[in-house]
């Protein structure tokens, strides 16, 4: 490590990064210079190389340990780390995986100023969040009009059950005068999405219930918070604190990751899960299909993007170059 400084260590743009790692029963350390994780085999050791310099998040999930000079490293890179419940997910979804981010005094301040400009009028607030429920519905448009493998799972954006559901959730997003009338509308779009993608993968008894052990509902649960780590990461590096919602209630300490993740939810997680589900996927084929989705579609430039436009109150392609990282 005495030949690399911090900065070095992040010369890949956070938005650019590929990997998302959530590791279970072994323990992460430092070892000659590098991020490792250790697992224990029958009759041998194995050790795993972290290339931390391309990763956002790091997610611990059941039986995992990590060591202070690890951290240290991580942090460096900027790497988010989160302590999580078995396969990716909290034990009761009460519960929060809480981040532990890099101590860093250089990331911008503009974006969070720029945030708090609008943050605290009911109306321009109302104005980001409708802004929000736009911007995923044309990411969601923009990956089922482009992936061949949802068309041929038949995912059809065009499809009049789709469209019918997206005209009605237009019509109330621009007529609803709370975030509340928002969040019972994107309620209305989702179980709607439900209901579609349950009917195209043959499971039209499916009910949606965080707690239930069927693989649709466990793998929506999974693939929710890999898109909660890439929503904080964004957020982290842009300098805008969790606790700031446009949505989800000002009082919830990390609403703004759930408000932010939405924006990729619906076109990636969702159809995936079921489709993954209808396979009979294991939960690393899942993990792996959806983290290649994200890289695949770019979501995590997206996120920087809708974020910054947000922040800066602009539409503007001139605005929305990512800060020095």
């Amino acid at each position: 490590m005495d030949d690399f400084s911090p900065s070095d260590l992040k010369t890949i743009l956070h938005s650019k990064r590929a990997n998302m790692y959530y590791l279970e029963h072994c323990r992460v350390m430092q070892k000659d210079g590098r991020v490792l994780y250790l697992t224990e085999a029958k009759n041998e050791n194995l050790y795993f190389n972290i290339p931390i310099a391309n990763t956002t998040v790091l997610m611990l999930g059941t039986g995992t340990s990590i060591t202070q000079a690890a951290m240290r490293m991580l942090s460096q890179a900027g790497v988010l780390v989160g302590f999580c419940g078995g396969g990716g997910t909290p034990l009761y979804m009460a519960s929060e995986v809480e981040w532990l981010t890099p101590q860093s005094e250089y990331r911008p301040t503009e974006y969070l100023q720029g945030w708090m400009k609008f943050w605290f009028d009911d109306t321009e607030r109302l104005r980001a969040a409708k802004s929000l429920q736009r911007a995923r519905i044309k990411y969601l448009q923009k990956i089922w009009q482009n992936s061949r493998e949802l068309q041929n799972e038949g995912f059809i954006y065009n499809d009049s059950l789709i469209q019918s559901a997206l005209d009605t959730f237009q019509i109330r997003t621009d007529t609803a005068t709370n975030s509340q009338e928002l969040l019972l509308t994107e309620a209305q779009l989702t179980k709607n999405l439900y209901k579609y993608a349950a009917n195209n993968t043959g499971q039209k008894h499916f009910s949606r219930q965080h707690k239930s052990i069927d693989k649709a509902n466990a793998f929506l649960n999974h693939g929710n918070y890999l898109a909660y780590g890439l929503a904080a990461s964004c957020l982290w590096v842009l300098g805008i604190p969790h606790g700031f919602a446009v949505m989800h209630g000002k009082t919830r300490r990390g609403a703004l990751v759930f408000d932010i993740a939405d924006l990729i939810k619906d076109a990636i997680v969702l159809p995936w899960s079921f489709i993954c589900a209808k396979e009979d996927a294991s939960e690393q084929e899942f993990r792996q299909q959806i983290l290649q989705s994200f890289v695949d579609n770019h979501a995590l430039d997206y996120l920087f993007d809708t974020v910054k436009a947000i922040a800066l109150q602009t539409g503007s392609e001139q605005q929305t170059q990512e800060p020095t990282q």
